[in-house]
C-alpha cells in the first residue's frame, strides 16, 4: 500500500468532511475495536466470519487484519479511483462466500444485505461514539458524520444505510433481538483480550489494553450480553479516559501511514478550525457530563 501514488482526487469524502477529521485520530483506533465487539453479537455474522475468515488462523490473522485496516483506510482517503477498485474486490470476495447457521441448519450467503448492513452499522455507530466521547466532534459534526457515511455504505451496495443518529438508534433497536452471544463470538473476542503467543510483544500489551476500553465503550445492553455490568459508571469512567486517551495521543508524532493519509494530514492540517479542538477546563468537564447522561442504558 505505502508504494501507491498519491491520490489525485479526494475520493469519498475530502478535506472539508468530518469523516477525515476523525478517522486521523488515533483515538479511533478504539472505535474500531468495538465495532468488532458489537459485529461479533450478531450470530451469523461472526459464524461466517469464523467459517471462511484467516482472522481465526493464528499462521495468518494479523495480515489478514492488515488488509482489513488497508480496505478501511483506501475507502475513506483513497481516489475514486482506488475506492471502486477496493470496493469491487470486496464484494466478488463476499460473493463467494457461504456460511451455515448450526441454529437452523440453513447455508446463507455472506453477502446478504441484511448482514452487510449490520457490519457497516456496527463500525459507524462505533466511530461516532468514541468520537463524540473524546471530544473530537460535537452533537452537531456527529450527525454530519452520519449523513457523510453513507457514501461508504454505498460502494458496498447498501443504498439505504442510516444518515442521522436516530435512524441508527431505531436500527440498533430493531437488531437488538437477533443480536446474542455465540461461541463463535467468545473465541473472536478471547483472542483479543489474550493474543496468541506467536504475536509481537506490542501487539500483548496494546491489543487487550485497547480491546478492554473499547468493551467499556459498548451500550450497556451490548455489555450485558457479554456477561459483564451494564452500570453507569463505567459509562463516564470510559468517556473520561478517551478524552485522556485523546489528549495524550495529540502530543505524540504522527505515524508514518500510506500516501492517501499523509495527504489527508497535510489538507486537514491547513484548513482552518471552528473551534479547538479539545475543549479544556470546564468546558470539557461539562461536555463529559453531557456525553454520560445520553449514553444508552
Amino acid at each position: 500500500m505505502t508504494g501507491r501514488r498519491t491520490c489525485p482526487d479526494d475520493g469519498l469524502f475530502g478535506p472539508d468532511s468530518v469523516t477525515w477529521r476523525v478517522h486521523l485520530e488515533p483515538v479511533l483506533w478504539v472505535g474500531g475495536f468495538r465495532a468488532l465487539l458489537l459485529q461479533s453479537l450478531h450470530p451469523r455474522v461472526i459464524r461466517a466470519t469464523y467459517q471462511n475468515s484467516a482472522l481465526f488462523d493464528p499462521r495468518r490473522a494479523r495480515s489478514r487484519f492488515q488488509r482489513t485496516v488497508e480496505f478501511v483506510g483506501v475507502r475513506t482517503f483513497g481516489s475514486t479511483a482506488d475506492v471502486e477498485r477496493a470496493a469491487a474486490r470486496v464484494r466478488r470476495l463476499h460473493a463467494a462466500l457461504r456460511g451455515y447457521d448450526p441454529d437452523t441448519g440453513e447455508t446463507f450467503r455472506i453477502d446478504e444485505p441484511a448482514y452487510l448492513l449490520w457490519v457497516h452499522c456496527a463500525e459507524i455507530d462505533s466511530y461516532t461514539d468514541i468520537a463524540l466521547r473524546a471530544g473530537v466532534i460535537d452533537d452537531g459534526e456527529a450527525e454530519q458524520y452520519l449523513a457523510e457515511s453513507v457514501r461508504a455504505a454505498r460502494v458496498m451496495g447498501l443504498p439505504d444505510a442510516p444518515a442521522s443518529r436516530a435512524e441508527m438508534r431505531e436500527y440498533m433497536r430493531r437488531t437488538r433481538p437477533v443480536l446474542t452471544l455465540t461461541d463463535e463470538a467468545r473465541t473472536a473476542v478471547g483472542g483479543m483480550f489474550a493474543p496468541r503467543s506467536q504475536a509481537p510483544t506490542t501487539t500483548k500489551v496494546a491489543v487487550p489494553a485497547l480491546a478492554t476500553l473499547a468493551m467499556a465503550t459498548l451500550p450497556r445492553w451490548a455489555r450485558r450480553m457479554y456477561g459483564l455490568p451494564g452500570i453507569p459508571t463505567t459509562d463516564l469512567g470510559a468517556t473520561i479516559t478517551l478524552r485522556a486517551l485523546r489528549l495524550a495521543t495529540g502530543l505524540l508524532p504522527d505515524a508514518p501511514a500510506p500516501p492517501e493519509i499523509e495527504r489527508a494530514r497535510r489538507l486537514v492540517h491547513d484548513r482552518p478550525r471552528k473551534r479547538p479542538a479539545i475543549a479544556a477546563g470546564s468546558r470539557a468537564l461539562t461536555e463529559t457530563k453531557d456525553v454520560f447522561i445520553r449514553t444508552e442504558g
